[in-house]
């Protein structure tokens, strides 16, 4: 367990984690896989702020870039830290698929 920005969290805080796929879903979803083998979806309609209000048009959204493990879109004019992406996602269960 770990505190941060206030909020208890589950599990251990991983540092220096990278993701190593993404695939964008309906509705501003996202699953992410994570350099420790995770798979989590991550919400991007709750990411805040005019950087990332090109992510409502579905051609940007459906078109994600993975640069040294960072999410990317518009050639890497908007990205997100992978550990913004961990902390803010919940788990998936692989046999949903």
């Amino acid at each position: 367990m770990y505190v941060m920005d206030d909020v208890c969290c589950a599990g251990e805080l991983q540092k220096d984690i990278k993701v190593t796929a993404v695939k964008p879903l309906r509705g501003g979803m996202m699953l992410v896989t994570f350099s420790t083998g995770e798979k989590r979806l991550f919400d991007t309609t709750k990411l805040e702020g005019p950087a990332f209000a090109p992510l409502a048009d579905e051609k940007v959204f459906n078109n994600p870039e993975l640069f040294h493990g960072v999410i990317t879109w518009n050639n890497g004019e908007i990205d997100i830290a992978p550990e913004t992406v961990y902390r803010d996602s919940n788990s998936y269960d692989d046999v949903a698929m």
